[in-house]
């Protein structure tokens, strides 16, 4: 860093290893503003760089006694804002990524919750529309659909032919639409799923 040291550096560094305030006020005042402009330009914060300052020079009190080991001081100082530094941003990742799958997380929740929502008051509706179906149609409807019945199966069920049989779905499924549309639903997908290959019976 372009910072001329103080005089006596290295026995300053050796009074506040030995718990010297006074010596440690000198440090911090020479050098807390490029701890400042350096852990700024590092996280492009500053209120980062503002703990950056605290971190740092906190960091270099409680570790005093390795301060008889430097012989370096700026290049000392500049590794600890390095690694203070690149410590926040991992952490503001891992927040960042962790706050990014929590809004996945509640969003696919949401989506999941208003499907079933969704499917449930389609099937509602779709039941209101069947109890609404005259007798024979809504036999019909039961014998194929939801029995499974294919035409000729339904129509010897009910002693009829299985054109009459297509006929009474025919009606059947209109009505059913009919209902779904004064209910104002949206149901072109559901719908599609529910009478897929039904006049192929």
């Amino acid at each position: 860093m372009l910072i001329s040291p103080l005089p006596k550096e290295k026995e300053l560094l050796l009074k506040i290893a030995r718990g010297d305030h006074r010596a440690f006020c000198l440090i911090f005042d020479k050098y807390q503003k490029y701890v400042f402009g350096f852990g700024r330009k590092l996280t492009r914060s500053t209120e980062q760089a503002e703990d950056i300052v605290q971190q740092i020079f906190l960091k270099i009190w409680e570790g005093r006694e390795n301060l008889v080991e430097v012989e370096n001081f700026e290049a000392y100082l500049n590794r600890l804002v390095r690694n203070q530094s690149f410590d926040i941003l991992r952490r503001h990742q891992s927040h960042a990524r962790g706050d990014a799958q929590l809004k996945l997380s509640v969003t696919e929740r949401d989506n999941s919750m208003e499907s079933q929502m969704n499917y449930k008051e389609t099937m509602k509706i779709l039941d209101e529309a069947i109890q609404l179906l005259p007798d024979q149609q809504k036999r019909v409807y039961q014998l194929c659909h939801q029995d499974g019945l294919k035409y000729n199966e339904a129509a010897s069920e009910m002693n009829i032919s299985p054109d009459t049989v297509h006929y009474h779905m025919k009606l059947a499924l209109k009505s059913i639409r009919d209902h779904f549309k004064r209910n104002a639903l949206a149901y072109p997908v559901l719908f599609a799923f529910l009478f897929k290959n039904i006049y192929a019976r």
